[in-house]
């Protein structure tokens, strides 16, 4: 493993007390509409009654919460791990928010696909979705998985290029900029981006866009970017 300039330690002492909720700063999806995503996927594709693959790709990786029955490391075409999604609530606050990961069109991503068997898929899988999806920043899509083995379809949280939570294309320094500063009432968003690289460096996934935002991060961290102005950051 490569050493990584981002620690816990640094993110401990940029953020030494918690931040409150504010329940109005994201509006999220009802368990109603939550449930017609899954439905919608799901039905698409009876054979996932009985054996379903989840592609993950960030927090995923390192926090599934999910009952699997095998994981593999496998490679997504067309689809690539960026910071794409702003994050009002949770790991951010709308005065600073933070940057959460999504796969976004172009180029590839290697990832760690999960996979689930039946007959109680949709039970096993409902939690992870509605964690994932009640933001709405993400849509569910299929894609090929390609494994060590051989390719499965699987999957994917893609970013919701229409929600307003899409920041676009983002320079590396503009990410780590949002990343230091922001803190939400889960914690700081330079802990997501530190769980997924340390993640990936232990996976063998050396990706170089997760590289060159933590280093950046870190030296903000050490210069107390932490206590910048929201108005230094927008």
């Amino acid at each position: 493993m490569r050493t990584i300039a981002l620690t816990r330690d640094l993110i401990s002492r940029a953020f030494p007390r918690p931040v409150g909720d504010d329940e109005a700063a994201m509006q999220l999806l009802t368990d109603e509409e939550i449930a017609a995503h899954l439905d919608a996927v799901l039905g698409g594709r009876p054979e996932a009654e009985q054996e379903l693959w989840l592609f993950a790709y960030g927090s995923l990786m390192w926090k599934p919460e999910l009952d699997f029955a095998e994981q593999q490391v496998a490679t997504v075409r067309g689809w690539h791990r960026r910071f794409c999604l702003w994050q009002w609530r949770y790991r951010g606050t709308r005065d600073r928010p933070g940057m959460m990961l999504a796969l976004d069109l172009g180029g590839s991503c290697r990832g760690v696909v999960y996979k689930l068997t039946g007959p109680d898929i949709r039970a096993k899988i409902a939690p992870v979705w509605r964690r994932e999806m009640i933001a709405n920043g993400y849509r569910p899509r299929w894609v090929t998985a390609k494994t060590d083995a051989n390719p499965v379809l699987a999957i994917a949280f893609v970013a919701h290029r229409e929600g307003d939570r899409y920041a676009g294309r983002l320079t590396d320094e503009a990410i780590a900029d949002r990343i230091a500063a922001a803190c939400g009432h889960i914690g700081p968003s330079a802990e997501y981006l530190l769980e997924t690289a340390v993640r990936c460096e232990e996976l063998g996934i050396h990706d170089r866009h997760l590289w060159r935002v933590q280093a950046p991060v870190a030296d903000r961290l050490q210069k107390g970017a932490a206590a910048l102005s929201p108005e230094a950051i927008r």
